[in-house]
C-alpha cells in the first residue's frame, strides 16, 4: 500500500511539474539558439503548440537574438520577448510563402492576395505579444534605393520583389478575440504593414513602439479593419505609410462587418503619409471612434478621411462607405508638410459613397505647409462637421527644418503645392472659436 501511495504522489508531482513547465516555456530549454544565425522557427512553434495544448501560458524568448521564419500564435499563448531579446525575421522572402490553411478569410480577396506574415493568428483567443524586447523585421533585405531618374516624390526606397511576393504584414491577427500587444518594440519593417487587425474583437495595444524606417514604402503602423472594441494607448508610432488606419473592407470576409468602437489615445505619431486615416475605396461602415491626446509631428498629412477610386491588388471594398460619430480631441499637429486635415471623395461613379456625418474636432491645433481640404460631391455632402477651439496655421516652408529626404521629396513635388484651405459641399458646418491663419 505504501509503495502504491508513493507511486501516486510521484505521478501527481510529475504531472504538476509538467503542467507548470508547459505553461511557461523558455524556447532555449527546447534547444533554440540565440545566435541570430540558427533558424529557431520549429522550436518556437513547438513551444507555442505545447503551451496552447496545455491550456495556455507564456512562451519566453530571452537572452539573445532568435532568427525565425513565420510562426503561428495559438489560443491561450503569450509570446513574451524579454528586454534582452530580439525576435529576428528571416531575410529570405522564400521563407514566407502564402499559407494554405486560412480559415477566417478568402486569401484571393486580400490586398496583394497574400496572407503571409511573420507572426500569424487565425481565429485564436486570449493571445498576447508582450515584453520589452524587439521584433526586428530585417527589412533592409527587401528594399533598394530609388534611382534619381525614377524618383517622383514618393518613397526614397522601393521593393526588390514583385508586390505579390513581398511580406505584406509583420503581425496578422484574423478573426481573433481578446488580443493584447504590450511594451514590444518593432523595427525595420520590410515594406509591409506592422500590425493588421482583421475582423477581430477586444484588441488592446499599450506602450508599444513601432519604429519603421519612414523611407520604406507601405510600412503602415496599426491597420484596424472591420474590428470592434480596439484600443491603442501610450504608443509611439513612426510609419513609412499611414500610422493608424481604421477601415471597413469586408471584401475577404464571409459577410460585411462594421468597424466600430476604436479608441486611440495618448500616442505620438509620425508618418510619410497620413498619421491617422479613416476609410478607403468602397469601405463599409465605420462608427463610434475617438482619437484623443495625440501629438503628430513631421508627417506629410495629419488626419485623413479619404475615398479614392478603387485601385489595384484588391485593396478596396465592395460596399458603400459610411463614416459617422467620430471625435478628434486634444490633438497637436506640427511640421505637417501638406494638409493637417484632408477629407476627400473622388468624384467618380466607381466610388461608392453613402456619407460622412457627425464628425467633431475639439482642441485640434496644427501648423502646416498647406491648409485643410474638405470636399464631397454635391449629391452626397458631408453632414454636421463641428470645430470647437481649433486653430490651423499655414506657414512657409522656411519655418520648418527639413531633413534631406523630406527636402528631396518636396523638391520633386514642387513648391507650388502649398495651397490654402478649401471647403466645399458640407451641410451643417460649425466653427466655434476656431481660427485659420494663412
Amino acid at each position: 500500500m505504501k509503495t502504491f501511495r508513493i507511486a501516486i504522489i510521484s505521478f501527481l508531482l510529475a504531472l504538476l511539474c509538467t503542467t507548470a513547465w508547459a505553461k511557461a516555456i523558455n524556447v532555449k530549454s527546447l534547444g533554440a539558439k540565440a545566435d541570430g544565425k540558427t533558424m529557431a522557427t520549429k522550436v518556437i512553434q513547438k513551444a507555442i503548440d505545447q503551451v496552447s495544448a496545455a491550456g495556455g501560458g507564456s512562451v519566453i524568448i530571452s537572452g539573445g537574438t532568435f532568427l525565425s521564419g513565420p510562426i503561428e500564435l495559438k489560443s491561450g499563448v503569450d509570446l513574451h520577448i524579454d528586454a534582452d531579446a530580439t525576435l529576428l525575421a528571416s531575410p529570405d522572402i522564400k521563407d514566407f510563402p502564402n499559407r494554405t490553411d486560412a480559415r477566417h478569410y478568402d486569401t484571393d480577396a486580400l490586398p496583394r492576395r497574400r496572407n503571409a506574415a511573420f507572426i500569424y493568428a487565425d481565429e485564436a483567443e486570449n493571445i498576447a505579444i508582450s515584453g520589452r524586447g524587439r521584433i526586428d523585421c530585417n527589412g533592409q533585405y527587401h528594399i533598394c534605393p530609388v534611382p534619381d531618374d525614377e524618383y517622383r516624390g514618393g518613397w526614397p526606397f522601393k521593393r526588390i520583389h514583385p508586390t505579390e511576393q513581398t511580406l505584406p504584414r509583420v503581425v496578422f491577427f484574423a478573426g481573433c478575440r481578446y488580443v493584447t500587444v504590450t511594451d514590444v518594440t518593432m523595427v525595420n519593417q520590410p515594406a509591409g504593414w506592422s500590425y493588421w487587425v482583421h475582423d477581430c474583437d477586444f484588441v488592446h495595444f499599450d506602450r508599444c513602439k513601432i519604429l519603421s524606417d519612414m523611407r520604406f514604402p507601405n510600412n503602415d503602423g496599426i491597420h484596424i479593419n472591420c474590428s470592434r472594441d480596439v484600443t491603442v494607448s501610450n504608443c509611439i508610432i513612426e510609419a513609412g505609410d499611414d500610422a493608424v488606419i481604421v477601415r471597413a473592407n469586408s471584401r475577404s470576409l464571409k459577410e460585411p462587418r462594421i468597424c466600430e468602437r476604436v479608441v486611440v489615445t495618448n500616442c505620438t505619431l509620425k508618418s510619410w503619409a497620413y498619421a491617422i486615416r479613416l476609410g478607403w475605396s468602397n469601405d463599409g461602415h465605420i462608427r463610434n471612434c475617438i482619437f484623443s491626446n495625440l501629438v503628430i509631428t513631421k508627417s506629410w498629412l495629419g488626419i485623413g478621411i479619404d475615398f479614392p477610386r478603387p485601385g489595384y491588388n484588391n485593396d478596396f471594398g465592395l460596399e458603400s462607405s459610411l463614416i459617422e460619430e467620430i471625435i478628434f480631441s486634444n490633438i497637436i499637429m506640427d511640421e505637417i508638410y501638406e494638409c493637417p486635415l484632408h477629407m476627400y471623395v473622388y468624384p467618380d461613379e466607381s466610388v461608392k459613397f453613402e456619407g460622412v456625418r457627425n464628425i467633431y474636432f475639439t482642441d485640434v491645433h496644427a501648423r502646416s505647409l498647406c491648409g485643410i481640404e474638405i470636399f464631397s460631391p454635391e449629391d452626397h455632402p458631408y453632414e454636421n462637421l463641428v470645430f470647437t477651439n481649433c486653430s490651423f496655421t499655414k506657414v512657409p516652408p522656411s519655418v520648418f527644418t527639413l531633413d534631406e529626404d523630406t527636402r528631396r521629396r518636396r523638391d520633386a513635388m514642387g513648391e507650388g503645392d502649398c495651397r490654402g484651405s478649401h471647403i466645399e459641399n458640407v451641410k451643417g458646418l460649425i466653427f466655434n472659436n476656431t481660427v485659420f491663419r494663412e
